[in-house]
């Protein structure tokens, strides 16, 4: 990142503490600046207060569909609508149903711009992260 570049800001939310924090160091350790949420309600103030460039949520949370109603409350906010919403989940480990955006129909009810199953893979989300900027750019 040149100095030239401002540093992008990424809302992290998860309920699992030391996911929170290790997906936090290590998206640091690249640059990023990094807000952190452990719940739906202090996900979506720490949006509208931080206005990140990108969030990456955590699907099962308080209930089952936590992170599928924070992604869709972002996704419908005027500003959220023009970031990267990436959906954690491990619930494809557990349950062997995968789902994903990459359809449009997908995306009309995930209301997110991509699945990444934990554990994150930290070059896999950052190529996401990236080519979303630089089609932004």
């Amino acid at each position: 990142m040149s100095v030239h570049e401002k540093v992008k800001k990424i809302l992290l939310v998860d309920d699992d503490i030391d996911l929170l924090e290790q997906n936090k160091i290590m998206l640091e350790s690249k640059g990023y600046k990094v807000v952190t949420a452990e719940n739906v309600e202090d996900g979506w103030n720490q949006f509208k207060k931080e206005k990140p460039e990108a969030a990456i949520v955590d699907l099962i949370m308080e209930e089952h569909d936590s992170g599928f109603i924070l992604c869709h409350r972002i996704k419908k906010d005027s500003y959220g609508k023009t970031i990267p919403v990436f959906l954690l989940t491990s619930a494809t480990y557990f349950t062997g149903f995968k789902f994903g955006s990459s359809t449009n129909e997908e995306k009309e009810w995930i209301n997110c711009d991509a699945v990444l199953n934990k554990p994150i893979v930290l070059e896999e989300l950052l190529k996401k992260i990236e080519h979303f900027f630089e089609a932004v750019a």
